[in-house]
């Protein structure tokens, strides 16, 4: 009982543990690798062009209309009740694939997932609102690794239940229906935060807060971009500090307005623009094709006439894909120099694959592109957020987090309504996928040329000979080189 006392009031363990129970059984869905074989079999007997052109393409617009609002109420409420609100979204979903019948079912099923994924950025979130600042890179890999375990447990459990102990698909939903169950009950016992990034930042003493943060550490962005952030943040919070108490609509017409300053401040720097260009692209391709892979899976080899492997090849690329994450940590490449450059291969590597998986009709070509595809595009997201994370405080970067997705989903509704959507070109999966192929082409086209030019552009400016006299210019410009690549990059491409 002692034990179990003071696990509840540390400042850290109880709430960590919680969402990290949240988060493994929310994610714990076996069933989801073998969505597309389920509501294309006899237990909602749907056409693959149905499930394509009009199920699927609802959660990317369900995403898009809720993510922005999501966002906000996100940091208003707090956190603890969206995380609610997702695990009710998650018992929902799941049960109406298990007793719902029909395409406008499975269209309100899929808007219900658009909840789920809109209300994600809470779980992320919550941590930092209840943990201080020295707790911050255990908790992050506490909670984001418990999601990957999860996920390749889900899938592999999947797949032995399927291919050996002959469980049907509906079985499969009911196990992960039970799970996610389990997520929501356990959502009920997270501690409320008393704080959160915007809309409720806690200055007492003792109460960890988002905005101290930043004040931790060395201010990265004033040494790589030259302005600093730091007092521009100042300023913003003595603005908000001098708002009347009582006036509530100034106070949070306040907050919007600083929201909106640091969302320019961020993206007037031209390193973070192209990172989160990528980003933004990149994600919206990704998001397409994992949505609908399990679609030309079924053309290739329908799941009525062979051996569906799905859970199996989702598990490899899961795991796959955590380990290239992991071993970013230990690559020592200036990502400054070559990460717009990395970002132009590995995305030529993603539309290679893409066009191999249009091209081949072996499903095994299919699955083996795709396990490449996605570890290419975590590969590459681990870097992308560091290198954002890298320059902001924590506000700045879910702000900017949460706008990169808005941007991805955007980008994604377009793809959708136009190559997807029955009532815009609704092509057919295989072709489908070769659109996707030329998109990721059109990215790598775009960060190839740009880090071309970068790395020509600092190559001529270190062969221009320095005709000054005096040899301290000569010694400022070193360090200032080995210091950071990227101010040298900005400070040429503004030239």
């Amino acid at each position: 009982m002692d034990c179990c006392k003071e696990v509840r009031t540390s400042h850290w363990i109880y709430p960590t543990l919680i969402l990290c129970t949240y988060g493994f059984f929310s994610m714990m869905r076996p069933s989801e690798p073998f969505l597309t074989p389920y509501l294309t079999g006899p237990d909602k007997n749907l056409t693959t062009d149905e499930v394509s052109n009009k199920v699927y393409p609802v959660w990317t617009y369900s995403y898009l209309v809720l993510l922005f609002p999501v966002f906000l109420i996100t940091d208003y409420m707090r956190y603890k009740p969206i995380i609610i609100l997702q695990g009710l979204s998650y018992v929902i979903t799941w049960a109406m694939l298990l007793f719902a019948q029909g395409v406008l079912a499975m269209q309100l099923m899929e808007f219900a997932y658009g909840m789920v994924t809109a209300t994600e950025v809470a779980y992320y979130a919550y941590i930092y609102s209840v943990v201080s600042a020295d707790h911050y890179q255990k908790v992050t890999s506490y909670c984001r690794s418990i999601t990957l375990v999860a996920a390749t447990v889900a899938a592999v459990l999947g797949q032995l239940l399927v291919s050996f102990a002959k469980l049907s698909y509906f079985h499969l939903h009911v196990i992960t229906w039970t799970s996610v169950s389990v997520a929501l009950l356990a959502s009920f016992f997270l501690p409320m935060p008393t704080s959160s990034m915007f809309f409720h930042k806690n200055h007492s003493p003792g109460t960890p807060q988002r905005a101290l943060h930043q004040d931790t550490r060395p201010n990265v962005s004033s040494i790589n971009e030259g302005p600093s952030y730091q007092d521009d943040d100042n300023a913003q919070k003595s603005v908000i500090s001098r708002t009347l108490p009582g006036c509530w609509s100034n106070k949070h017409q306040n907050i919007l307005v600083q929201l909106w300053e640091d969302l320019k401040e961020c993206y007037s720097t031209k390193k973070l623009l192209y990172w989160s260009l990528w980003w933004a692209l990149a994600t919206a391709g990704y998001n397409q094709v994992v949505n609908y892979v399990q679609v030309l899976w079924d053309v290739r080899a329908p799941s009525q006439n062979y051996t569906v492997y799905n859970g199996a090849i989702e598990a490899a690329a899961t795991f796959l894909s955590s380990v290239s994450s992991m071993a970013v940590g230990y690559v020592k490449i200036d990502w400054d120099l070559s990460g717009e450059l990395a970002l132009g291969i590995f995305s030529a590597m993603s539309a290679s694959f893409l066009f191999l998986m249009h091209f081949i009709a072996s499903i095994w070509a299919c699955y083996a592109s795709y396990i490449i595809f996605k570890s290419c595009y975590m590969l590459l997201i681990t870097i992308t957020t560091f290198q954002i994370a890298v320059n902001l405080s924590m506000e700045r970067y879910a702000l900017m987090f949460g706008f990169n997705s808005f941007v991805a989903v955007l980008i994604q509704t377009i793809l959708t309504v136009i190559v997807v959507d029955a009532r815009g070109l609704g092509l057919h999966i295989v072709t489908q996928f070769l659109i996707y192929g030329c998109y990721f082409a059109v990215i790598a086209g775009i960060f190839l040329i740009r880090s071309i030019y970068t790395i020509v552009s600092i190559k001529c400016k270190k062969e221009t000979p320095n005709f000054s006299s005096e040899p301290q210019n000569t010694k400022e410009y070193v360090p200032e080189t080995r210091l950071s690549g990227c101010a040298n990059i900005c400070s040429f491409n503004d030239s």
